[in-house]
């Protein structure tokens, strides 16, 4: 699997986008080289991607921090299931998150979900095997191949930060939906991830927010 690993794979995927669509050497001008956005994968990272979803980048960080001091700075699936109602309810979690990170926990228990097989996984054989788990979507699977796996072709076309950043960048007459921006995406194969995380840069001067947590 070829995966974005440093800045010199960002350098030249962003020579590659530039060199199919000028509108990204403008993209680029403004934003420079993007953050890397790589974090620890496994069950602790998909459960700080979990935290995230639809929250603020504040929001996100102030209940991971709350997850933390409850279960510990890396959160392991035995933790989760071995956790009372009162430790749920202290970490922040709302309902739907706390059943999730449990049903993550169980998967991976029974051997239903592994990390390891996920490593050399096509993009569609993540999504098959993690939005079978309750609670996990295609978002958060994307976010999962991105910023843990690090996919090089990665996108995440339901991210409304990168809609509204392609809306704009591109001079689109309204926010794409995913299915349009997963259409329009193709284009920027192989090099999505790259181009996902321009956008949110771009998102970032546009708004002065992160759209999600580097």
């Amino acid at each position: 699997m070829h995966k974005i690993d440093n800045d010199t794979d960002l350098e030249e995927g962003m020579a590659a986008l530039a060199a199919r669509d000028p509108r990204w050497s403008m993209i680029t001008a403004r934003t420079g080289l993007p953050p890397l956005r790589r974090r620890e994968g496994g069950f602790a990272g998909l459960a700080a991607i979990i935290v995230s979803q639809q929250l603020s980048v504040a929001s996100a960080r102030a209940v991971w921090a709350r997850v933390e001091l409850v279960f510990g700075t890396s959160p392991t699936p035995e933790r989760i299931l071995a956790a009372s109602d009162d430790e749920m309810r202290l970490s922040g979690l709302s309902r739907p998150k706390q059943r999730a990170m449990q049903a993550v926990a169980r998967a991976l228990a029974s051997g239903a979900l592994s990390f390891a097989a996920l490593e050399d996984a096509t993009p569609e054989q993540v999504h098959e095997q993690m939005t079978a788990v309750s609670g996990i979507g295609p978002w958060t699977a994307d976010i999962y191949l991105l910023f843990c796996l690090h996919h090089r072709d990665a996108f995440a076309p339901g991210d409304l930060a990168i809609q509204e950043a392609a809306r704009v960048a591109f001079g689109l007459p309204a926010r794409p939906k995913a299915p349009e921006l997963e259409a329009m995406a193709k284009a920027w194969c192989p090099w999505r991830g790259v181009a996902a995380r321009l956008l949110w840069a771009y998102y970032a001067t546009l708004t002065s927010r992160e759209g999600i947590d580097a």
